[in-house]
């Protein structure tokens, strides 16, 4: 572990190597587990604004569940998190035409419906921040889903913080990333 102002992050951050591999997986984690994806307080707001513009991306059932539910919900750990289908996927999930498991709200952004991409935790995936009232934990979260992104990681030489690069300047910014980088750089001289 280590600092860079108020966080303190896991080595495994620089150690482990990761790239989404969705030929394999086929975007399981966003269909696989218990809960939506995690939401901070601010995006609430953003999903109760932009379902309109994203609406048009979604699949019925989506829709459905989103209508029936809201745009997001509390989750069993009192976080704020993405509706679900049937308690499986994510109401947000939309499917390729190679049935991979695709982010509706990646689509609008992609096709210019919105200006904002998607929630910063599915962004950072497989990296999970904790925010406590001192620091902010950011952590490595291993799942057996994603056993085809580790290797094709370890493949490609790709570090976990290179890869998550835009999404960890979208949470923390320029300056804390070049920090993290430099501890990178020192750490594997």
């Amino acid at each position: 572990m280590f600092e860079i102002g108020k966080s303190i992050i896991s080595d495994d951050i620089l150690e482990k190597e990761f790239v989404c591999n969705l030929s394999a997986c086929k975007g399981a984690c966003c269909i696989d587990g218990e809960a939506g994806a995690p939401l901070e307080d601010k995006e609430t707001e953003i999903l109760v604004d932009i379902y309109a513009d994203v609406k048009p991306f979604l699949r019925p059932e989506g829709i459905l569940a989103i209508e029936e539910q809201g745009a997001f919900v509390k989750g069993m750990d009192g976080e704020w998190e993405t509706p679900l289908i049937n308690k499986e996927e994510c109401a947000y999930v939309v499917y390729s035409k190679k049935g991979v498991a695709k982010c509706g709200l990646e689509e609008a952004y992609n096709n210019g419906a919105t200006s904002w991409k998607k929630p910063v935790s599915c962004h950072l995936y497989p990296v999970r921040i904790k925010e406590y009232e001192q620091l902010t934990a950011v952590n490595y979260h291993k799942w057996e889903i994603c056993d085809p992104a580790c290797s094709l990681g370890e493949e490609l030489k790709i570090p976990i913080y290179k890869f998550v690069k835009e999404a960890l300047i979208r949470k923390f910014g320029v300056n804390w990333y070049e920090e993290l980088e430099k501890i990178a750089e020192a750490r594997f001289k």
